[in-house]
């Protein structure tokens, strides 16, 4: 599975930081349960010395106090370890505290333990006395909580919520930062996808941060701008070419029809022959002069254009031949140039004639607020993963070279070009004959005026 730049930067940094914290957190808790313990041991152990200096001196000979600032439990414990012969208040019914270790003999006891009568863990120290009111041999104890993050599991689950806590907000801190300094490169991204390699004037966005991605971005315009004068220069000579090229294939085909008319018949069918390729030459200068028109997007005049009646006047024209049913929405009108909507017309409906058996059928109604004109044959159709491309330039299927060796396939890529100028498109629909050409535009304005 790819992984974004983002991505990968993110856990790279969630991964390290883990076990940097992991480290440091336990060492941390390592030290915190050390210190913790060492303070609660220390209160313990003076608590018990204070109390057995108090009874060497005489001071203490039934009931036991603490004073502030000692553990609150601590008991006099028999020197067998069975019995609790005298108690602080905290300390009262509870059984011996580390009465192992009282019924061993041992003369100091000093450690944590959990007894049950003591909620979670405490700090046990514990003196033996040689000599007491209640005998030889007591132990003086005193036990202090330890708090409760010192138990099994509450100091490490807590750390182990603080580390998830600290890489959640390190995940999010990697991504959102990253994330920002990958935006500009994002919209540099997401403006060269936008570029129209029709329209290369448009420019993409320079991050002003004075490094790699201002770099980058000052470059990739640089680029779009040699770009754009190379694609420029092409579409001079090409516009420049055609345009020369009319005049003397003007005259070739004048010229061409006057010997015609003077020849004998052997020499007819050459004349004729050499007339039909100057037509098509000439047919293949205009489109191209018209692609240069389209490609260099050169303005023009736009007005309202009724779809119905411009189809109606290119049927009108169209002589015998394939039949023709046109099935016209009135009032259906576009902005555009009726010139080239005429054009687009022409050419989809030369191209079903040429490929339908008997019956062309041209519709125009609306369909919400876009204006659909589609030209349908009868013909054999035109494959799913062709029907793209049939709008590339000079790209023509076989049976279209079989039914029109003289064809340029320029018509229907100029057709789209039109349509797309126009804020429209121009697709191949699902048919349940032949092909089936719909284009869509959008619909003008009521009282749409010329400009």
């Amino acid at each position: 599975m790819l992984v974004s730049v983002r991505g990968r930067a993110t856990v790279i940094t969630v991964a390290v930081t883990a076990l940097f914290l992991t480290v440091i957190l336990v060492l941390g808790m390592l030290l915190v349960r050390d210190w913790l313990e060492s303070g609660q041991a220390a209160k313990a152990e003076r608590t018990a010395e204070r109390i057995a200096f108090d009874i060497v001196q005489g001071r203490i000979t039934g009931r036991l106090s603490t004073r502030p600032g000692e553990s609150g439990m601590a008991q006099i414990v028999s020197a067998d370890g069975t019995r609790v012969l005298a108690a602080t208040p905290q300390a009262r019914g509870k059984p011996p505290f580390a009465s192992a270790g009282l019924s061993s003999g041992d003369l100091l006891v000093d450690h944590r333990t959990c007894p049950r009568s003591i909620p979670g863990c405490a700090w046990v120290f514990g003196l033996r006395m040689r000599t007491s009111p209640w005998g030889a041999g007591v132990m003086v104890v005193a036990a202090e909580p330890l708090p409760s993050l010192l138990n099994v599991w509450g100091l490490p689950l807590t750390l182990a919520f603080l580390l998830l806590a600290l890489l959640s907000l390190v995940t999010w801190w990697t991504w959102h930062t990253i994330g920002r300094a990958f935006a500009p490169i994002d919209r540099i991204r997401a403006e060269l996808a936008d570029l129209d390699a029709r329209d290369l004037r448009q420019r993409v966005f320079v991050p002003r941060t004075h490094g790699e991605i201002q770099a980058l971005g000052e470059t990739v315009n640089a680029t779009l701008e040699r770009l754009e004068e190379a694609t420029d220069r092409e579409r001079r000579f090409v516009s420049d070419a055609s345009h020369d090229l009319r005049n003397p294939i003007a005259g070739l085909h004048l010229q061409l029809e006057m010997a015609l008319d003077e020849v004998d018949e052997e020499t007819r069918p050459l004349i004729d022959s050499a007339l039909r390729d100057a037509e098509r030459l000439n047919d293949i200068v205009i489109d191209l002069l018209e692609l240069s028109r389209l490609d260099s997007r050169v303005p023009q005049p736009v007005e309202p254009v009724d779809l119905a009646e411009t189809a109606r006047r290119e049927v009108d024209r169209r002589g015998d031949g394939v039949r023709i049913t046109a099935r016209l929405e009135p009032g259906v009108v576009v902005r555009a140039n009726p010139v080239r909507i005429a054009r687009v017309l022409g050419n989809l409906l030369s191209n079903a004639e040429r490929h339908a058996e008997s019956n062309v059928e041209v519709t125009v109604r609306r369909d919400g607020a876009m204006a659909l004109l589609s030209v349908e044959d009868d013909g054999h159709g035109i494959a799913p993963d062709q029907r793209e491309r049939v709008f590339e330039r000079f790209a023509r299927l076989s049976e279209s070279r079989e039914r029109d060796p003289q064809g340029t396939g320029l018509g229907l890529p100029i057709a789209r070009e039109i349509a797309e100028i126009y804020g429209g498109s121009l697709t191949i629909a699902d048919s349940d004959r032949g092909a089936r050409f719909v284009m869509c535009l959008p619909l003008a304005a009521d009282g749409g005026s010329r400009r």
